[in-house]
């Protein structure tokens, strides 16, 4: 599995267990990144999109795809595209963690964190 995220509490819990790709930037960078990958043929494996938080809210997001590339998955690339259109829709509030309140910034990572660790468990038990 390949994780692409900008959450450093993400990065702490799977950069030894898993191929992860670690983006300096905000939401939409990470996405940006996200898209890339599925062009080079990575299917998501996780929602661009996770979570009931509006995507201009949270500076943070963390997508898991294959590992290995393959064939382009049109599903995928539909995906990550309204995901990158729905946020070019909205302002960000904040561009990066670093710009929101302290305590905002733990709120948001958590977050991310619990969304992604969530789905990952899930996927490892065969759920997604």
């Amino acid at each position: 599995m390949l994780l692409v995220t900008n959450n450093e509490k993400v990065r702490a819990k799977y950069a030894a267990v898993c191929t992860l790709r670690f983006v300096e930037g905000g939401h939409n960078d990470v996405l940006k990144v996200v898209r890339d990958l599925v062009h080079k043929g990575h299917k998501l494996l996780t929602h661009p999109l996770a979570g009931s938080v509006k995507p201009n809210e949270t500076p943070f997001r963390s997508v898991a795809l294959t590992e290995e590339p393959g064939p382009l998955d049109l599903e995928s690339l539909e995906l990550i595209e309204k995901a990158l259109g729905m946020l070019r829709q909205f302002k960000p509030r904040f561009q990066r963690g670093e710009d929101a309140p302290p305590d905002m910034r733990e709120d948001f990572a958590e977050i991310d964190y619990r969304l992604i660790d969530g789905a990952l468990a899930s996927q490892t038990e065969g759920k997604i």
